[in-house]
């Protein structure tokens, strides 16, 4: 290691600090809630590109559940957590100038070719070359960050690689009443049947102690958006991390999706993702459930099901234009802004 600590000392030098909070109009400096978000995959990321632009203090909890692709790939060939989500979580939190954006295009480039680097991410590689080079999930995640000058902190869910099972009725088109198991999160997401509920192995995984820390000392957590069964309930069967969001003094926001997900969740209205919600975490508590208002066309069914939480139903719009199930980051921020000061406070923001 001592051979390489000059080169990462030039890398310090090289980038540009990163500040501890970024300026948000109408906020003095410190003025900011602790908030961290909990998901994976392309929801996470909208979750986080918009909470940048009213926090500074910002920390996303991902999900290690993924087994396709580039990740797939690096996680059964050296036996590493899953870096896809945790890169994608980075380059959501990359700032809008010059730097930020380069690298996050750079993390986010895949290799084409026809040997074995086709298709793997260049931030996958990086994650992972600097897990092995410090031996520490969260120290190498940190260093990343401090490279991109992302404007918040990742963390891993749990420290060991899980493998997302779920019981699908109808995963064989050809036996549509039977209930079958089915294993990884990339089966999961395009079974073509009904999942019934799933469930994480091993069953009793370790909570990342940082992660935990962070929704304990929170002001907001923010569950969703994102893919319902592989990226947002995952969180809540590590029994420390849920646990901590049982106990935790933070106000809870759930932000839903904009459509159901073809297979995941296909033909489910908004307050049948709650009912589901509720089958896997019956004692998790929420504050306030967020759902874009063009989204929702049984209001009043919605806030049945936002009561069993003990939560209020914000409506607003957080969809992209062009029709897309896309949320737009200034309407998401917007969105997040208005709730978290509507909803209370805890205390002064830290």
């Amino acid at each position: 290691m001592t051979g390489r600590t000059p080169r990462l000392r030039r890398l310090r030098r090289s980038r540009p600090e990163r500040s501890e909070a970024p300026r948000v109009a109408g906020r003095k400096r410190g003025a900011h809630p602790k908030v961290v978000a909990l998901g994976g995959g392309r929801g996470l990321s909208a979750s986080l590109a918009a909470l940048r632009r009213i926090t500074g203090d910002l920390t996303a909890v991902v999900t290690v559940a993924d087994d396709g692709g580039s990740s797939g790939r690096l996680r059964e060939e050296l036996g590493v957590l899953p870096p896809g989500d945790l890169r994608k979580a980075l380059a959501a939190l990359c700032g809008d100038d010059d730097w930020g954006q380069t690298w996050a295009r750079v993390i986010q480039h895949r290799f084409q070719s026809r040997g074995d680097l086709h298709e793997h991410a260049v931030g996958n590689l990086l994650i992972v070359a600097l897990w092995e080079q410090l031996g520490d999930h969260v120290s190498a995640l940190d260093l990343v960050g401090r490279l991109l000058g992302a404007q918040g902190r990742v963390l891993p869910m749990s420290a060991v690689p899980l493998e997302l099972q779920a019981l699908v009725r109808g995963h064989d088109p050809a036996r549509p009443d039977e209930v079958d198991t089915v294993r990884g999160q990339a089966t999961v997401a395009l079974t073509p049947g009904e999942v019934q509920s799933v469930y994480v192995v091993p069953h009793d995984p370790p909570a990342v102690p940082e992660a935990v820390e962070a929704v304990l000392d929170a002001d907001w957590v923010v569950l969703g958006p994102g893919s319902w069964f592989s990226s947002v309930i995952p969180h809540l069967l590590v029994p420390q991390l849920y646990e901590a969001l049982m106990e935790t003094k933070a106000r809870r926001v759930l932000s839903l999706n904009l459509a159901p997900q073809p297979g995941e969740t296909e033909g489910f209205s908004p307050q049948r993702h709650l009912e589901v919600l509720a089958r896997h975490a019956p004692k998790l508590a929420l504050d306030v459930v967020l759902a874009d208002q063009a989204a929702v066309p049984d209001r009043e069914s919605l806030a049945d099901a936002a009561q069993r939480f003990g939560a209020a139903v914000e409506l607003a719009p957080v969809a992209a234009a062009g029709g897309s199930a896309k949320h737009d980051p200034e309407l998401l921020a917007a969105a997040y802004d208005r709730i978290f000061r509507m909803h209370g406070r805890i205390g002064p923001w830290r």
